[in-house]
């Protein structure tokens, strides 16, 4: 559980610091620059300690996937950024891919236990 509370405080943090460096207008402005780096550095150390205890793969998929599709949600609600069919789709297949992944972590960890 507490691995899982690591990695929604990372997904959290790189989408805000992926928010911020569109304000940040190349590093240009200092605030949200700033911003930036204290963003990632707060997702990438909550992604370390989140690796404790959940799987590499699983990890990254997830944080990957849902901070992709939060980020898309930011653009279109902040920046009114398109979004259609093939976003949706796009979205769908990430999500979809989430869990599978998920799904097989548990498949292996219950073949584990009856092999043992």
């Amino acid at each position: 559980m507490k691995g899982y509370l690591f990695l929604t405080l990372s997904i959290i943090s790189e989408v805000f610091a992926t928010t911020m460096l569109k304000l940040s207008e190349g590093f240009t402005v200092l605030g949200p620059s700033l911003a930036v780096a204290l963003g990632y550095g707060i997702s990438f150390y909550s992604l370390s300690l989140c690796l404790k205890t959940l799987p590499l793969s699983l990890a990254y998929a997830i944080w990957s996937g849902v901070g992709t599709a939060l980020t898309v949600l930011v653009g279109m609600i902040i920046w009114h950024d398109m979004f259609n069919l093939y976003s949706a789709l796009g979205i769908a297949l990430i999500i979809g891919g989430v869990i599978l992944l998920n799904q097989g972590d548990k498949r292996d960890k219950v073949m584990d236990s009856l092999q043992e």
